[in-house]
């Protein structure tokens, strides 16, 4: 197999662990862990993992304090996707999770210097006419995120988007020292996020040690892993529109298998502004690979 068919395999593998991750993480809830603990230990788990083979990968961020920003902005990346993806419709929250292109363009001026284009006004207003056609319901008069998991979808879209402007800004570091933000992100903003949850009541205390739940989480763990590897041999080896295109592809396997599994619907109003939004992240990509 040539190095580019693998780096496909490698961005595909991770998107597809993303794109059903809601599964083991309901499996995990019905079992009594709640979405932020999986969250903390799978990303604890691939913590760990890193600092066995990359024990020396913490020495970047004393040059470059910018990195705890990142690990800001992953961490919530995480919190709210994952939490979003369990507790509601998993097609309409990977679609306004997806709303990325909209949210680069708001940040792209103030932290790359970036002034939006035609173009990039052009993306911002199909993607954000997407949004209104997905959130528009018979029953609301505005289109506005109605539930808990419409807003932390949005929230996670937006820190993706900020951790993806991060990554560009901190090019120069190792990346060990960005892997470890992000891990470490996952890890802290999700227990962090746990604890605040359990001292409002809204979330569980983890259950006792148990070989049904934990079994579950250390596959799931596994797998993130794996499908960290994968994004990072694909993404080097490839274009940066061909990685974008490939992880699009995550919104295919997430949509689908709600379907098929019940958890996730496929309305007339959620197909049309789904092609709005994912229409916008198209043409980001394309507009991308010209530069």
């Amino acid at each position: 197999m040539s190095a580019k068919m693998l780096a496909t395999a490698g961005l595909t593998l991770n998107a597809l662990v993303w794109g059903v991750s809601w599964w083991p993480f309901r499996l995990l809830q019905d079992r009594g862990l709640h979405p932020l603990w999986a969250t903390a230990l799978i990303y604890s788990f691939a913590l760990v993992c890193l600092l066995a083979f990359r024990p020396r990968a913490w020495r970047g961020w004393l040059a470059q304090p910018q990195l705890w920003l990142l690990l800001v902005a992953s961490g919530l990346t995480n919190v709210g996707f994952n939490w979003a993806v369990t507790v509601g419709d998993v097609v309409r929250a990977v679609l306004l999770f997806y709303l990325m292109p909209a949210w680069v363009v708001v940040l792209a001026w103030p932290m790359l210097g970036e002034k939006p284009t035609r173009g990039s006004l052009l993306r911002l207003l199909l993607a954000l006419t997407g949004v209104v056609v997905v959130l528009k319901t018979p029953a609301s008069p505005w289109p506005i995120p109605e539930s808990l998991p419409d807003w932390l979808a949005l929230m996670a879209g937006f820190c993706f988007a900020l951790a993806n402007i991060l990554l560009r800004k901190l090019d120069q570091t190792t990346e060990a020292s960005r892997m470890l933000a992000m891990f470490a992100g996952g890890a802290v903003m999700a227990s962090l996020a746990a604890l605040v949850g359990m001292a409002m009541g809204v979330v569980n205390a983890p259950p006792a040690p148990g070989l049904g739940w934990m079994g579950v989480a250390l596959v799931v763990s596994f797998a993130f892993l794996v499908g960290n590897l994968g994004l990072q041999y694909g993404a080097a080896r490839l274009s940066a529109n061909a990685t974008s295109l490939i992880m699009l592809s995550e919104v295919v396997f997430a949509s689908v298998s709600a379907v098929v599994l019940g958890s996730g619907a496929l309305s007339a109003r959620t197909l049309m502004g789904g092609a709005l939004i994912l229409l916008a992240s198209l043409l980001s990509v394309v507009s991308f690979s010209k530069h």
